[in-house]
């Protein structure tokens, strides 16, 4: 009886498994169908200690994490007649604590929405470009920049004031240059930082007038119109950075730091008292950072941290570097082989708080009083990532781990670290968020993308797994198999990868609906990270120094090796996609490496690293003078002689500003000059990443491109 019952019990299931639904391109690339993901809201930070600021249709709630009690603290709706659709209240450049104040830019130009008096002012009207509105931490004063200089604006006089004067298309006060915008901070124009007192502004001042120019055209119009660049490219001219302190009631003063190498500053901060500024000085060989603090009464530099690599050092950014109240400090570091946690008192003395031969990825709190650090780490599996706490004392003897379930966590702590708002997934379980307290208990749930529409579309099964590669390393890898995979059939696979020095892809996550909609196309849908990706630390990582693309192309080919074994893949039908580094990985796939993969599509792809930035490529390469022969062997330039006819499909940006479409030109005329083709489409308008109806095309001639290429066909929505 029973064994007829399971019999019973599976034809059921093939039948129900034939009815499934199968996911639409609309549905995975312009999302106007049927969602079989419930949309997660929007948490933005934490409010204080007890509370979490939560966003959902369109309102902004206080939520008390304890209990999940909400409140409505915002909705724009009401505000609709005097804001119209000009300004949204939720997506404002800058507001108060209270969001009583809100600052947006229209036009380039800055508006102040004051939400008591429902009045919007208007803070600027001039022919500049203004940008980076930024409240003062009294609420009182805006701070912004403008034609390469800095302001300030009162709001109970509605009076501006210019603090420098010398801005200027080569001189920016308190905004970024290109360089530092793009490889220092992150994506930010802003480079001025108000003190606790909210009577002084500490700013950077960059000199870019030895900086070459780089033509980018935008082909609209008659005539066209040509965009000019500072763009400092390896072995060139970097910009000239001082650091500088506008006291409002005194005056400007300079920071007198005098070094004749050249140098990058960074990340000037103040200590809590307004007092002091801790700044970041590295070499522009990168190969030794210093941490530097400069004395607003003395007016006297001192050094408090220094370190050196025998390849790189990077500057210590965001959660990499926590300044304590005592004058001690909390820092992560790869110095030892592995990114770790130290703690420096206020002397200097140093203590290693973690160690191991795992990776901590974050700082993400500190608790000054009980001397405890709470981090995201890949401790467990370097393809997951989990959040602990030290025991007390900075000593790192005790390690607590506070999520348990196995996958990839990010959190949000609030700031004593009572509560953290834990977002987290796996390659079976779709992304879900909670509370959870110092403990790592759960509090509440907050919301569950999944929903019980999943079960009604035949969606591929994703599996992870290592390659060896015979020289001690194992490989992370997972891949997404079509539907009803058979075992006994021969599938064409895609490798998507990104590739650059501590990239990885790998991850114990939910897969992207994209990767599901291509299984469905009867493609294995691969991921592989090599030996530099960051699963085995900074040892490993190293590797790649003065040789990028080396150990990604080993490594790739150990992986088609292994792949080539198995019965089931096609190994004339292997084809590889990634953009940006990605796009680097895969030309140089299809040239260096043609006899392994069959056809790739690159996107925005570097082809030459002496025709990428600066800082980026010479903290690997050093620079074409220092390193030519890493320079040529790097190059895609130098394979172009392997590279199959028809096998690549390349694309790029027409206005890409951070990885030019002279790369890809380049790449194109050497392959003509061979004799022979290459599938190019070229997006007017855009820069790095296509968007909108430009982007769709992307997608959609991507998979067009697959399916003639593995099965000869084309691809009909």
């Amino acid at each position: 009886m029973k064994r007829i019952l399971f019999i019973l019990f599976l034809t059921v299931t093939v039948l129900a498994a034939g009815e499934l639904k199968k996911l639409t391109f609309k549905q995975v690339y312009v999302d106007k169908e049927n969602k079989i993901f419930n949309s997660l809201p929007s948490i933005r930070d934490w409010a204080d200690s007890e509370h979490f600021y939560l966003e959902k249709e369109d309102k902004l709630f206080k939520v008390r994490a304890g209990n999940g009690k909400s409140r409505l603290v915002l909705d724009p709706q009401e505000y609709e007649d005097v804001l119209g659709e000009d300004f949204d209240l939720l997506d404002a450049e800058d507001r108060t604590k209270d969001l009583d104040k809100f600052l947006f830019l229209k036009d380039d130009d800055i508006f102040l929405f004051l939400r008591a008096e429902k009045k919007i002012v208007q803070v600027t009207a001039t022919a500049e470009e203004e940008q980076d509105p930024k409240f003062s931490p009294d609420q009182k004063k805006i701070a912004y920049t403008g034609g390469g200089n800095l302001f300030v604006y009162e709001i109970a006089s509605q009076k501006n004031r210019q603090l420098t004067s010398d801005g200027s298309e080569e001189i920016l006060n308190g905004c970024a240059s290109y360089i530092y915008y793009e490889e220092v901070f992150p994506r930010e124009t802003k480079a001025f930082w108000w003190s606790p007192d909210s009577r002084k502004i500490v700013f950077m001042r960059f000199d870019q007038g030895k900086v070459p120019l780089f033509p980018i055209f935008k082909s609209k119009g008659i005539y066209g119109e040509l965009e000019e660049q500072r763009y400092p490219k390896p072995g060139f001219p970097n910009p000239q950075v001082k650091i500088g302190i506008a006291d409002l009631k005194k005056g400007l003063q300079w920071i007198d730091f005098k070094d004749p190498q050249d140098h990058y500053l960074a990340f000037p901060t103040w200590n809590k008292k307004g007092d002091k500024i801790y700044f970041q000085w590295l070499n522009r060989g990168q190969d030794h950072l210093k941490i530097l603090v400069y004395s607003l009464v003395t007016r006297h530099i001192e050094p408090v941290y220094a370190e050196k690599q025998k390849t790189w050092v990077e500057f210590l950014a965001g959660r990499d570097l926590h300044l304590l109240e005592t004058g001690g400090m909390v820092l992560r570091s790869s110095k030892d082989g592995w990114y770790h946690i130290y703690y420096l008192d206020k002397t200097g003395a140093e203590k290693q708080v973690t160690s191991g031969e795992w990776s901590v990825t974050a700082v993400e709190n500190v608790d000054p009083k009980r001397k405890v650090i709470y981090f995201s780490a890949r401790r467990e599996d370097s393809t997951e990532t989990d959040f602990y706490k030290t025991g007390p004392g900075y000593n790192g003897k005790k390690i607590i781990r506070l999520t348990q379930f196995k996958g990839s966590h990010r959190v949000k702590v609030s700031p004593t670290g009572k509560y953290f708002i834990d977002r987290y997934s796996s390659i079976t379980t779709p992304t879900r968020l909670e509370i959870r307290n110092s403990k790592g208990k759960s509090v509440r749930k907050i919301a569950d993308s999944y929903t019980p529409q999943i079960k009604e579309y035949d969606l591929g099964k994703t599996e992870m797994f290592r390659i060896e590669t015979g020289d001690g390393y194992s490989l992370p890898a997972r891949w997404t198999l079509p539907p009803g995979f058979d075992k006994t059939r021969k599938y064409p696979l895609i490798f998507r990868i990104y590739g650059g020095p501590g990239a990885s892809t790998v991850r114990n996550s939910y897969p992207r609906l994209s990767y599901f909609f291509l299984a469905q196309q009867d493609i294995i849908v691969f991921s592989v990270d090599h030996r530099g990706s960051g699963h085995f630390g900074k040892k490993g990582i190293d590797l790649m120094y003065r040789s990028l693309g080396k150990w990604e192309m080993h490594d790739y080919i150990q992986a088609v090796k292994y792949l080539r074994t198995l019965s089931f893949v096609d190994s004339e039908k292997i084809g590889i996609r990634g953009g940006s580094y990605g796009g680097y990985a895969t030309s140089l796939a299809l040239t260096r490496a043609a006899e392994y993969f069959q056809c790739g599509i690159a996107g925005a792809s570097v082809i030459d690293w002496a025709l990428y930035d600066s800082i980026y490529t010479e903290r690997y390469m050093d620079t074409p003078e220092e390193n030519p022969e890493g320079y040529k062997d790097s190059s895609v330039l130098t394979y172009v002689d392997k590279y199959k006819s028809g096998s690549l499909r390349i694309t790029h940006g027409l206005m890409d500003d951070n990885v030019h479409m002279q790369n890809t030109i380049q790449f194109v005329d050497k392959v003509l000059d061979e004799g022979k083709s290459i599938e190019v489409m070229l997006y007017p308008g855009q820069r790095h990443g296509y968007r909108a109806k430009k982007g769709r095309d992307n997608n959609r001639a991507a998979i067009d491109f697959w399916l003639r290429k593995f099965y000869n066909k084309e691809f009909k929505e």
